[in-house]
């Protein structure tokens, strides 16, 4: 799977047609589609999502879920965009950006006059500075095994390739921003803005939270500090540290902040009310004018959890769009409502079990054990096989299976000593063990719910004891990588381009290695995948890596997931998509009929 930035599905994202086998290639159309500028404008929709919106900013690793990413999307813009055919899409109107040398790999980002915030506020180079020193760890020089250093943004992202940069330039004007890259890097194009490319957060509120007085102060604190280094770690930088600490924290809730600079916008839509885990209303940002024009004047995200409670808003035209969790019987009562137009696929999204490398399963013979005892195929058949017919169990942790490299890595990888249960040689990998193993998954997806299941009655015949760690879906989220459960069951959607989401799950230290796995060969793999053009290349380092993986004893990928999306004949505009923006790609070709 060709990974860019991947966000957690904390429950069941939007879904579309699967394209992976031509996934995107640098460039593509230069300018965002305006083929709903002849839609008819105003009127408003309402959007079913599952999950509930915890955070404005969606690029921590907390804060990196679906329904973040999705809603930083409506009411964000930025230099690209990701369409359904997995090509990037340059957004002109708001920025243009253009690699200038190949030796030192060299980008230059220039902002459009007229381009601001929602407080009037201009959107600026030091924006996108603030965007780079977040996401590439720059000035962490912390070291968890000594206990020393620092450890400022936190990030989602893989910071392997933006972290091997130079300083970046800001021109005086505060209209470029120049990043010198002092080794290659594959992913260059989609290193600014890793949440669907947007610019998201604006460095004058963190600057102002910190005590600075605006974006370039914090800029000029920034380039008075040296690169981190883990090896000699300097004394915290208590400004940088403050305006971290907000940066990370500050930007979450889930009710409207009485703050407004909590919620600025740079795009089509403003955030105008939130309900706590209910619902969510956005309206058109009246300045906008550098990206096209969206149909709708407001768009309100109901967050309903359950899948009949969806296909029941829809039918009753208390919904236009939803996206509920895919079965069987999901599929019959969508066809059967009149009116109403039905999207099936595979997504870029796959669910798996990971297992902490800590507690009882820091023996790799007990996770071994553990991992024999899940019951692959029977999940795969009760979940999936009646949606899709010819699914089996997903047998790699990087590649799914319309994807050319898939079967050889799955052929190679070690996948096949977990192709059916074998409680026998678990018990006696456990020799005479009865590990106690508390499983965390979203018990308001009925999915993992029922993986669950399957897995516990399983695993208690080799001996384990199981506990249920099952959280809601407000709470599930934040809870990975916190500690306080040995195993997870949950998904990653992505959004279909490039390679740095492979370190960002799998490298030693990163934000959503949830699980710790740590293999210093894999390390190197991946920091050679990274520094890779040669897309060849790149997939023999991804079978490699995937051996790597398997042979750790990390846990079991399930299944590559079914979507379903139904929108009624109120709306028109709403197109497939199969990555982590799901139906919300192009929420600006939407329209009210």
């Amino acid at each position: 799977m060709r990974f860019g930035r991947i966000s957690k599905v904390v429950g069941i994202a939007a879904a579309a047609a699967l394209a992976l086998s031509a996934c995107a290639t640098q460039g593509g159309s230069t300018s965002p589609s305006s083929s709903g500028s002849a839609a008819k404008q105003g009127g408003s929709a309402t959007v079913v999502e599952v999950n509930a919106v915890n955070t404005f900013n969606p690029n921590t690793a907390d804060g990196n879920t679906d329904i973040n990413s999705k809603i930083s999307l409506a009411t964000h813009w930025g230099f690209y965009y990701v369409d359904n055919s997995l090509k990037i899409v340059h957004n002109e109107k708001f920025g243009h950006y253009e690699k200038t040398s190949d030796s030192p790999l060299t980008v230059k980002y220039t902002m459009n006059d007229g381009v601001k915030w929602s407080d009037g506020t201009p959107v600026t180079a030091y924006d996108i500075a603030l965007n780079w020193a977040a996401n590439s760890g720059w000035f962490d020089d912390e070291n968890s095994k000594a206990k020393t250093g620092t450890a400022y943004f936190s990030t989602a992202a893989d910071t392997t390739g933006t972290n091997a940069t130079k300083f970046p330039d800001v021109s005086s004007d505060g209209k470029t921003f120049t990043l010198t890259y002092t080794t290659p890097y594959a992913d260059w194009e989609t290193a600014i803005g890793p949440s669907n490319g947007t610019i998201d957060i604006p460095a004058h509120v963190v600057a102002k939270k910190a005590g600075l007085a605006d974006a370039k102060a914090l800029f000029d604190l920034m380039k008075g500090m040296k690169k981190g280094d883990p090896a000699s770690p300097q004394p915290a930088n208590e400004t940088l540290k403050k305006a971290s600490d907000f940066y990370n924290t500050g930007f979450d809730s889930k009710t409207l902040p009485t703050d407004t600079s909590l919620f600025l916008s740079n795009g089509p839509y403003v955030v105008k009310d939130m309900v706590a885990d209910q619902s969510m209303t956005l309206v058109r940002n009246k300045d906008f004018n550098w990206g096209p024009t969206p149909n709708l004047d407001q768009i309100t995200i109901r967050y309903i959890g359950s899948a009949p409670a969806q296909i029941q808003a829809l039918k009753n035209g208390e919904a236009d769009i939803i996206a509920p969790q895919a079965s069987s019987d999901t599929l019959q009562q969508l066809k059967a409502i009149q009116g109403v137009t039905v999207n099936q696929g595979n997504q870029l999204s796959y669910d798996h079990l990971d297992l902490n490398f800590s507690g009882p399963l820091a023996d790799k013979d007990v996770r071994t054990a553990f991992m024999l005892t899940v019951p692959r195929q029977d999940i795969v058949d009760k979940i999936i096989k009646q949606m899709d017919p010819n699914a089996k169990p997903l047998d790699s942790q990087l590649f799914v299976p319309q994807q050319a490299a898939y079967a050889d890595s799955a052929k190679n990888n070690g996948s096949s000593a977990y192709d059916s249960v074998n409680i026998d040689k678990a018990k006696q990998l456990l020799a005479g063990k009865t590990p106690t193993i508390k499983i965390m998954y979203n018990k308001d997806n009925p999915n993992r719910v029922d993986a669950y299941t399957l897995i516990t009655a399983s695993a208690t015949k080799a001996g384990f004891n199981i506990v249920d760690g099952g959280l809601g879906k407000s709470d599930w989220g934040k809870a990975l990588g916190k500690g306080g459960y040995d195993a997870t069951i949950f998904g990653w959607i992505n959004p279909g381009v490039g390679v740095s989401g492979v370190p960002q799950i799998f490298k030693s230290g990163n934000g959503n290695n949830f699980n710790k796995f740590s293999d210093s060969g894999a390390d190197a793999l991946m920091t050679q995948l990274v520094q890779t053009t040669d897309q060849s290349k790149q997939t023999d380092l991804e079978k490699q890596i995937d051996q790597k993986i398997w042979a750790a004893s990390y846990g079991v990928p399930l299944f590559q997931a079914v979507g379903v999306q139904a929108f009624s004949d109120r709306v028109t505009g709403v197109k497939y998509m199969p990555n982590s923006s799901g139906v919300w790609w192009n929420f600006w070709e939407w329209a009210a009929k």
